[in-house]
């Protein structure tokens, strides 16, 4: 997953939701995923450009535009995606995470691109269901407040068998937590950040429990990195199968994407990348 527009809490700009992310799916190989990514990303540049938004950059490396409503964010990726000769749905899909505990206020979601606008746990949902309908989004984190567990029973009922549903804030990489979501039904997939719970043991129990479970676990980077990249390395000896680390600048994020190269290189044939199949509801 590659971070190609940042909001929320990463970017100093209007957009509410923190991440808008790209999935080169189609791509035979990892070297390739990386190098459809780079295009979708420094075409995205361009459309920026011709229409006289920023292109600086956020905490992920991701683009920072001020846009007129959270969509927006999707539909100048999808622009993008045509521009580099990509066929959105197909050769490329799309991802956001929410991070909604950041606009939950009094038991709403208020979205402050959409005008100071305050959902319900029930409406952001169907807010979402529409996003879905209208772009080939495959894969959504953090889609409510880590505290709303009876809106995410909701959430995984509504979307959870089309869309893979990951949770950060929401079980932080702690299997007692994770063990409670399974038994409730709550989504469908656990996002890892092994410095996050403390060790890698309990990571790797994180992991085991989530795939046990039918779960998808998605390796992450943090909001604040280094240009370690041990987490690349993570992703590969535990056959995760998707990682989440960043856009297409930046060494920190780079880094990643380089090693990655670099164990597919190595390994050869016994790495395939498998694209869709990993994701939830996708294979």
């Amino acid at each position: 997953m590659m971070n190609i527009i940042n909001g929320g809490e990463h970017a100093d700009n209007n957009v509410d939701i923190q991440e808008f992310m790209i999935q080169p799916v189609g791509a035979p190989t990892l070297k390739e995923a990386v190098r459809m990514g780079s295009e979708v990303f420094h075409h995205l540049a361009k459309v920026l450009k011709s229409k006289g938004m920023n292109t600086a950059v956020g905490d992920e490396g991701g683009y920072a535009p001020n846009l007129g409503s959270n969509a927006e964010a999707l539909a100048v990726i999808a622009e993008a995606v045509k521009a580099a000769g990509y066929e959105l749905g197909k050769d490329i899909t799309l991802a956001m995470d929410c991070a909604a505990s950041e606009f939950y206020k009094d038991g709403k979601y208020v979205l402050a691109g959409e005008g100071n606008k305050a959902f319900t746990s029930e409406e952001f949902t169907h807010f979402l269901e529409e996003l879905t309908k209208q772009y080939p989004i495959v894969s959504i984190e953090d889609g409510l407040d880590e505290s709303d567990w009876e809106g995410f029973a909701y959430q995984t009922k509504v979307l959870g068998d089309k869309i893979q549903l990951v949770g950060d804030d929401l079980f932080v990489t702690n299997t007692k937590i994770l063990k409670e979501g399974i038994e409730k039904g709550i989504a469908n997939s656990i996002l890892i950040k092994f410095n996050q719970i403390g060790s890698l043991t309990e990571t790797l129990a994180a992991i085991k429990m989530a795939k046990d479970a039918g779960y998808t676990a998605v390796i992450s980077h943090r909001s604040g990195e280094t240009e370690d990249a041990t987490i690349a390395d993570l992703a590969v000896g535990t056959a995760a199968g998707q990682i989440k680390t960043g856009s297409m600048s930046r060494s920190d994020r780079v880094a990643k994407y380089n090693q990655l190269i670099r164990i597919e290189e190595a390994l050869g044939e016994q790495a395939p990348f498998n694209g869709r199949k990993e994701i939830k509801g996708q294979a």
